[in-house]
């Protein structure tokens, strides 16, 4: 059993390296070897790919190797890492937590080395993978059962030039949108843990958790427009074609802007992503089930928004997110 978590081959040579970060084994299970690639084109910028940080999130898994394909002809400095599955045990699953502990990756970071093994995976990834890089892109889709468009997505940082660095960048994948998301349930995660390091963290949400040619297409030419906008590989930007459309806009979204189920029921969306709403807006229908003489209810628009994530349909309980909506961004450091 390995003492600590490595990497299988020398990360500074230059060129094209592939192997395995190596996850030390633990009581629930031995170690874990997660297929890494690297390309060192010496000076530049220094960027980790990550993806399968949810193992029902497949297209950033997707994303990433077509990134390994294309890249060793087109990158020109700097040094790029792919780790297209953080989480293997959860991808090959398709579960979001990692089946042996239940635990959540994106909730243990930065990890134990002595927990268990979604904790240690955490471990291996911040002190092996993480120092190597000033700039990371972990690449999730917003799971099955939602709506969502195509998405650069970061959290609100007190650090006002960091957040402008990071807003920047998220801008830089020229998706239809740019998300600053306040959320209150932050602890753990991997972005939270990079942006402490003062590196710069977008985590990409790749639409609604169902691969298909065309959004990965989108989701390839974000990733891309991305690598141009840091200097790594050459070539023109543009926006990608989204339900006819080439555009894109930066919007905030607060816990407040989260709407929730007044009771179990199905939930049937009224409207789509990226749809303009003004206040009391129809927006979905909550139709309860346990009782043909409940009325169905009405979820609205709580004030002139845009709807960014909607609930594809399905039976929710009391409480539970049906749609989320969102604002112009007004920070102070935009």
């Amino acid at each position: 059993m390995s003492e600590a978590p490595h990497l299988t081959f020398d990360s500074d040579m230059p060129g094209v390296s592939r192997g395995h970060l190596v996850v030390p084994g633990g009581a629930d299970r031995g170690e874990l070897s997660l297929p890494v690639f690297s390309l060192n084109r010496g000076e530049g910028p220094r960027l980790l790919v990550t993806g399968g940080n949810h193992g029902n999130e497949l297209e950033g898994p997707l994303v990433a190797r077509r990134l390994i394909e294309w890249l060793p002809e087109a990158q020109t400095c700097g040094r790029v890492i792919v780790l297209p599955m953080l989480n293997p045990l959860a991808v090959q699953a398709w579960s979001r937590n990692t089946p042996l502990d239940g635990l959540n990756l994106n909730r243990v970071f930065p990890g134990r080395a002595g927990g268990s093994v979604t904790e240690r995976i955490a471990d291996a990834v911040s002190r092996i993978l993480l120092p190597m890089a000033d700039t990371v892109f972990d690449l999730h889709s917003f799971g099955p059962t939602w709506d969502f468009p195509p998405a650069a997505t970061t959290h609100p940082i007190a650090d006002l030039d960091l957040m402008a660095r990071t807003v920047r960048m998220a801008e830089a994948f020229k998706l239809p949108l740019t998300l600053v998301w306040e959320y209150n349930d932050t602890v753990g995660m991997f972005d939270i843990v990079a942006q402490n390091q003062g590196k710069v963290f977008v985590c990409a949400e790749f639409g609604g958790g169902t691969v298909g040619a065309d959004n990965l297409a989108i989701y390839e030419a974000g990733v891309r427009n991305a690598l141009i906008a840091l200097g790594l590989v050459e070539g023109k930007a543009e926006y990608p074609t989204f339900r006819q459309q080439k555009s894109g806009q930066t919007l905030e979204t607060h816990p407040s802007d989260e709407l929730k189920s007044p009771a179990p029921g199905i939930f049937e969306p009224r409207a789509s992503v990226l749809d303009e709403v003004k206040q009391g807006d129809l927006i979905g229908i909550l139709h309860p089930m346990d009782s043909l003489s409940v009325e169905s209810i009405d979820i609205r628009a709580p004030g002139t928004a845009i709807v960014f994530a909607i609930r594809s349909g399905g039976h929710v309980g009391v409480n539970e997110w049906v749609a989320a909506v969102a604002r112009p961004l007004r920070l102070e450091c935009h």
